[in-house]
């Protein structure tokens, strides 16, 4: 969006964690206001309205309206866990934050180069961003145990990653299926 930069990119307006989007991995989005590729944001737009305030929780009408529902459904990432992110942030402070988002974001690229059979980084991307971070160390030291990855790449591989990813999703009672934005009119 024109005339809307950030400095910080790897953790958005509203809460997003951007260094764990896929779009961010792939290089087709720089994160919320870092530059070309951005795509415009009513969020965005506030901040702009709000004096130029790095994060929602800044401001002090946060929460407002925009956060109503925020987190029922999921689109091109997952996003029921803003709230809970930010309330993180908001506890440990952005630089230990960031420390925890790039070892997820670690994790995240060993599971694409390793274990993705190439129809699974939403799956894969989905996992790092809801589950917590020492689980997620739990899964990669066990699959490290347990898989050679200089051997070739199979399809045994990549499920092993994916049940060891939904136990431990399961044992947190988190779902790892994105939920679909309900169209309006259609009653489901």
């Amino acid at each position: 969006m024109k005339g809307f930069t950030r400095k910080e990119t790897s953790f958005s307006l509203c809460g997003l964690n951007c260094r764990l989007c896929i779009m961010n991995l792939g290089g087709y989005c720089p994160g919320c206001g870092g530059g070309a590729g951005n795509q415009s944001c009513a969020i965005a737009k506030c901040s702009i309205a709000h004096g130029g305030i790095q994060f929602c929780w800044e401001c002090a009408e946060y929460p407002c309206l925009r956060y109503e529902n925020f987190d029922e459904w999921d689109s091109f990432i997952s996003h029921h866990c803003r709230k809970r992110d930010i309330a993180r942030v908001q506890t440990l402070g952005l630089v230990a934050y960031q420390l925890d988002l790039e070892e997820k974001r670690t994790i995240l690229e060993e599971l694409l180069i390793h274990y993705n059979d190439g129809r699974s980084k939403t799956f894969f991307a989905t996992a790092v961003c809801l589950l917590p971070l020492e689980d997620l160390r739990s899964v990669m030291e066990s699959l490290c145990s347990q898989v050679d990855t200089s051997e070739q790449f199979s399809k045994e591989r990549t499920q092993m990653a994916m049940e060891s990813l939904q136990t431990m999703a399961e044992k947190h009672h988190i779902c790892l299926k994105l939920k679909k934005v309900r169209k309006q009119g259609s009653g489901r």
